[in-house]
């Protein structure tokens, strides 16, 4: 049994984490930390956890409190904490997967740039390994530091790294729209998440500038073997959970559907956690909601030359919490999909 910590559980996805592990038949939680709710029961925060789930006191157990006593914590935090409280110490008596963008680019100048932060542990950086499971499981199997992606990351890498890596689209004419629900924006009180704010409408939003955007160009730029050159746009949805990515992209050369697939189908044998929608099927984030998976479709454009992908994940989920399990499970040699097997759930 694996003793768990979850810094930061009272947030959606630490919540998350705990629903998916509560599950989980080869983890003990040990810890549930929290800064705002400590001293408090969990089913009092999060009331679905009522009866025999959950009845455990949040703590305010600082990290090197749950080093000492786990064999993984998760930090589900804010940006800019993992990377002034994880140092070797910690990282010699337990594992770290953190949730945050803390180390998640390796270029600590580029993260400052889009996070407003001065990174203190940049000699991490080279140690940490980007935790997307279906491209890098290799590496997460001996890692002590996992940077967990970030979700409009996550989805829009996995729609396109078999392409670019496979040579199929030109990584210098790139267009990804993404579309999110209102749970990606955390559970902290924000005017732009107050229902009357979301509700009956649905914009763009930080055009150019959302801070996920270097992080899907430097993954990217590894599948291409050259720096990639994109657009990313995120919209806001009305509802509460799920993502949705259409890329366009310029083909090098006139292929086949059947050539196209068979590049995913490479890429991606034996992956559990992605599903290929059938031709002229497209994901829709009702059939991934609650589940890690991702489902991925795409058609071609001939007389553009262009390919339109479309994929979707949970935001929560493949975005977050879900993918935190499965990096977790690949760390500790566990069946990768154990605690996430479960069927996504419709209607929610």
């Amino acid at each position: 049994m694996l003793n768990i910590g979850i810094m930061g559980s009272t947030g959606y996805a630490g919540a998350e984490l705990l629903r998916l592990l509560t599950a989980h038949p080869q983890v003990k939680i040990k810890f549930l930390g929290s800064h705002n709710y400590a001293g408090q029961e969990f089913s009092n925060i999060y009331q679905n956890f009522a009866g025999s789930f959950n009845d455990q006191i949040c703590s305010g157990a600082d990290l090197e409190t749950m080093s000492k006593e786990c064999d993984v914590v998760f930090l589900a935090l804010p940006n800019g904490i993992a990377l002034t409280e994880v140092n070797e110490g910690i990282l010699s008596k337990a594992k770290i997967i953190d949730l945050s963008a803390d180390f998640r680019l390796k270029d600590a100048d580029v993260y400052e740039k889009w996070y407003n932060k001065q990174h203190k542990s940049k000699e991490l950086l080279s140690n940490a390994v980007y935790g997307l499971c279906e491209i890098n499981c290799e590496k997460i199997k001996c890692s002590r530091l996992i940077a967990n992606p970030g979700c409009y990351a996550t989805c829009s890498i996995l729609a396109l790294y078999p392409l670019l890596e496979a040579g199929i689209v030109n990584f210098k004419d790139i267009i990804i729209d993404a579309m999110s629900g209102v749970s990606g924006a955390g559970r902290a009180a924000e005017l732009g998440s107050l229902f009357c704010e979301v509700n009956e409408t649905t914009k763009a939003y930080k055009v150019i500038s959302h801070r996920h955007t270097p992080e899907i160009k430097e993954q990217l730029s590894v599948a291409a073997g050259a720096k990639v050159s994109l657009i990313f746009t995120p919209h806001l949805v009305p509802m509460n959970r799920g993502i949705l990515v259409t890329v366009y992209a310029k083909l090098t050369d006139k292929v086949t559907y059947e050539e196209v697939l068979d590049a995913y189908r490479a890429r991606y044998a034996g992956e559990y956690f992605i599903r290929m929608t059938k031709k002229e099927t497209f994901p829709e984030t009702r059939w991934v909601k609650a589940s890690n998976f991702c489902d991925i479709g795409f058609a071609l454009d001939e007389d553009s030359g262009r390919i339109i992908i479309v994929a979707a994940i949970d935001n929560l989920v493949k975005g977050a919490a879900g993918q935190a399990v499965q990096n977790m499970n690949i760390m500790f040699e566990l069946d990768e999909k154990m605690g996430l097997e479960n069927v996504p759930v419709f209607p929610c």
